[in-house]
């Protein structure tokens, strides 16, 4: 299973993060005074959102810089996994947010106030701006990284919610129809919620070990039980290590009842992973058929391995 990425120099990609990170802080600045000003709860909203935005865009920036630090004795593993932290604790932002708007917007669909609708529709074509750019900053690199999408799609929901909020504004303008500002403010949310809540999942499952979605662990134990010189596979761990890297750990029963086809078996196996499924890493220990555990488990490592088994070979 091969992998394409678009890479961007990560000088480069911080420079577009920081950008990203001080055009939002000014423009959540100037919502919150104007929203204020005009009564436009929906503009308040707007940069509450935008702050988030610009939390997460400071989490991102500094996740992407610890994830550069190389392995070392208190992280053998390296920090690369401090990126899917800071998109666990965004997309969580994001869903605290979409609930609190919510909230707010059917206290204010209860009593509307009066609203500025010129402030608001002035303001929102500059968030709309702003947003967009951000969005566009970060397209590129939203492919590469969970971290950053969870950033894109933050900048993706502000952009449409300015065009909401433009809306709603040349309404109010028009027709002084003050319930639409907290209407659009609670589509907002639910849409912040429903763009969170479809993609936390990644993050989750990746910090809870789990084996890759675009990749069936089933296969790969089948592809591995296939190979000559293997009888059988258990006690499978098939994980994410980092966003981009695979790692795999399990039992493999030899055929023979001795040590001469290992080194060959070994060799296959590592060729295999890395060409068909795209896993570097693999750590193998081995069993000949005369001293296999039987009646183990095929995922998971749920019973203790044989007292005086041959030792694990990890590489």
């Amino acid at each position: 299973m091969a992998h394409d990425h678009v890479h961007i120099d990560p000088q480069s990609g911080d420079r577009r993060v920081s950008v990203a990170i001080w055009a939002n802080a000014l423009l959540t600045v100037a919502q919150i005074v104007g929203g204020v000003l005009s009564g436009s709860l929906a503009l308040v909203a707007d940069a509450l959102h935008n702050f988030s935005d610009m939390a997460s865009l400071v989490i991102a920036f500094v996740a992407r810089k610890i994830a550069r630090r190389p392995a070392d004795a208190r992280m053998t593993f390296g920090y690369g996994r401090i990126e899917i932290v800071a998109a666990l604790i965004n997309y969580t932002t994001l869903i605290l947010v979409g609930f609190y708007l919510i909230y707010e917007g059917g206290m204010r669909l209860i009593d509307p106030p009066q609203v500025a609708g010129w402030t608001v529709v002035i303001l929102g074509c500059v968030a709309l701006v702003i947003d967009t750019l951000t969005a566009l900053l970060t397209y590129t690199m939203q492919k590469d990284s969970v971290n950053i999408r969870a950033l894109f799609l933050h900048n993706l929901s502000d952009a449409l919610a300015s065009v909401a909020v433009i809306f709603g504004g040349t309404l109010i303008i028009l027709y002084d129809l003050r319930w639409v500002d907290p209407a659009i403010t609670i589509g907002i949310a639910v849409y912040i919620l429903y763009l969170a809540l479809t993609e936390i999942g990644g993050p989750i499952r990746m910090l809870m070990l789990g084996s890759p979605p675009d990749m069936d662990a089933t296969a790969v134990v089948g592809a591995l039980a296939k190979l000559d010189g293997v009888r059988d596979v258990h006690h499978v761990h098939l994980w994410q290590m980092q966003e981009h890297e695979v790692a795999l750990d399990c039992h493999v029963v030899l055929v023979g009842q001795d040590w001469s086809e290992l080194d060959a078996v070994k060799r296959e196996i590592k060729r295999m992973l890395a060409v068909d499924f795209g896993i570097s890493h693999s750590s193998l220990e081995f069993e000949t058929s005369d001293s296999a555990h039987e009646g183990a488990s095929l995922f998971g490592h749920e019973e203790p391995p044989k007292a005086g088994g041959p030792k694990p070979d990890h590489s």
